[in-house]
């Protein structure tokens, strides 16, 4: 367990950039423009005479809101830390595909494995603690960043407004950070779930191919769909062809998108049908989230995702490319 530990630990050494730092520096690109945008809003203000305050007004509407009002407001400075950390979770995806596509083939095009397989460390604690780190490390250090960098948006509004007489810090405490990072965090083991095909095929690419193992990794999905999709055409086979976009091409290089679970999980579509408009944030709750669990369509995906991560650690062991 320990040595398992340290090679995820050189994960994290060998990519901190990807994984600390894009996130990081995306969340404080994104706070730095945002209070650009207020600077100039007032400033452009002060030049034009605009008065940002209506301040009396926009406090007298705080102040007769009423319960319902007040949802209302803290859903939606809950789906601002959503927001913000969908879009950490984005850069997360790119480093993530990239991460896995190079894993296992880095290290032999720069006959680095030869140095690895010196050591006591078994193919499979080596490929496993890729796994890990794309599936686990990654998302949590995104999903923390996210909050965070969310919070302070928050923040930041609130300073803001304070300056011209409205208080809204009493509306602040109606935000849920904590919920928002349990859910994120606690949809994680689903993750790790959903992305076992994309993740294990990228890295049977990573460990099987020669060299440009990213344009095997898609262009040999991509390439099968057209091929199935013109027999279709040309009535020479019956094959289902749409079938094979989603749960094959789509479902293959796209389930390491953080948050595919969420949108394609049976227990979300139950949610939506149910009609559950009253919280329409609710599908991100666990209880939700977790219906997935109930979808063959994760099990079946999960097992391919094993075993293509078995066939890689099998490519680890015995290629050759001397």
């Amino acid at each position: 367990m320990k040595t398992f530990y340290w090679l995820v630990k050189r994960e994290f050494w060998e990519h901190r950039g990807g994984f600390f730092w894009a996130p990081i520096i995306t969340g404080g690109v994104f706070l730095l423009l945002n209070i650009m945008g207020i600077i100039a809003a007032e400033v452009l203000g002060a030049q034009h005479g605009i008065q940002i305050g209506m301040s009396g007004k926009l406090q007298q509407i705080i102040a007769e809101m009423d319960a319902g009002n007040l949802h209302n407001v803290g859903t939606f400075l809950d789906l601002g830390m959503y927001g913000m950390t969908a879009l950490l979770v984005v850069v997360l995806t790119f480093v993530v595909f990239f991460y896995c596509v190079g894993a296992l083939f880095d290290d032999r095009r720069d006959r680095s494995i030869l140095f690895w397989k010196s050591l006591p460390i078994s193919d499979s604690s080596t490929v496993l603690s890729k796994v890990v780190s794309a599936t686990v490390l990654a998302p949590v250090i995104a999903v923390i960043v996210g909050i965070i960098v969310g919070i302070a948006q928050l923040l930041i509004l609130a300073i803001t407004l304070s300056f011209h007489g409205v208080n809204v810090w009493q509306l602040l405490v109606l935000a849920h950070p904590f919920r928002v990072m349990f859910n994120l965090i606690g949809y994680i083991p689903l993750y790790v779930l959903w992305a076992l095909p994309s993740v294990g095929w990228l890295l049977l690419c990573s460990a099987w191919a020669r060299n440009k193992p990213f344009l095997w990794a898609v262009a040999l999905p991509i390439a099968t769909g057209l091929l199935i999709t013109w027999f279709g055409i040309m009535g020479l086979f019956n094959l289902p062809a749409s079938w094979f976009w989603m749960e094959v091409v789509l479902r293959g290089l796209l389930s390491v998108f953080f948050g595919t679970g969420i949108i394609l999980g049976r227990g979300n579509m139950t949610f939506f049908e149910n009609g559950a408009h009253d919280n329409w944030l609710g599908f991100m709750d666990l209880n939700q989230t977790y219906q997935t669990l109930g979808s063959t369509n994760l099990w079946i995906g999960a097992l391919i995702g094993v075993g293509l991560i078995a066939t890689a650690i099998w490519f680890r062991r015995w290629r050759d490319d001397s």
